[in-house]
């Protein structure tokens, strides 16, 4: 995939509204990419974040870290869905969790300021920053779900399901973590002689 801003942006507006050719211009000139390596971190807890993150290439994941040091991964984001510190983006609190790239990423960064000029100039924009909360609101209350009701293996084949190349890509302690399993509880499900 091209890494210039018009190609992501063509990306974006297939994946989810078609905006209209003045919209992408302003959209191409107000925007920038980031390139990440491994593991970078682009919000960090306590920080104020008025960015919002498109997953242009690679893969990210929100977290937190607990009293006792353990790192708990909220959730991922990968090719084509959006990530950002919910609170602080809409709220303009300090973020309550951390961001940073998985594996090497691209991301196309889009400011609050941006996205409310784009959204009360043009009614596409408005209907593409819907469907991106609306995405993200359903994919949460799935996991809220998935953590209240559904057993460990039950959620692992969930997320296998949904993410089938995501054991290739993340690490399996962010996995476990993710589900609410302890790395031991992971590896007996991934095991097939294994039941739990």
């Amino acid at each position: 995939m091209a890494h210039d801003i018009s190609s992501i942006v063509d990306e974006i507006t297939c994946h989810y509204v078609a905006l209209p050719e003045d919209c992408i211009q302003e959209l191409i000139t107000k925007c920038k990419i980031l390139i990440l390596d491994k593991e970078e971190e682009i919000i960090k807890t306590g920080q104020y974040s008025d960015k919002t993150y498109y997953v242009a290439a690679g893969s990210a994941r929100a977290f937190y870290i607990k009293e006792n040091g353990k790192e708990v991964t909220e959730w991922f984001a990968f090719n084509g869905e959006f990530i950002c510190s919910v609170n602080s983006f809409f709220q303009n609190i300090p973020s309550t969790f951390s961001i940073s790239s998985v594996e090497p990423a691209v991301l196309l960064e889009i400011s609050r300021a941006t996205a409310n000029y784009l959204s009360d100039k043009y009614r596409a924009f408005e209907r593409l920053e819907k469907k991106v909360i609306t995405n993200t609101l359903i994919k949460l209350q799935q996991r809220i779900s998935a953590l209240q009701f559904e057993d460990a293996r039950h959620k692992y084949e969930n997320l296998i399901n949904t993410q089938p190349g995501i054991l290739r890509r993340i690490p399996l302690s962010y996995i476990a973590s993710y589900l609410g399993i302890t790395l031991e509880t992971l590896s007996r499900i991934r095991n097939p002689k294994n039941i739990i």
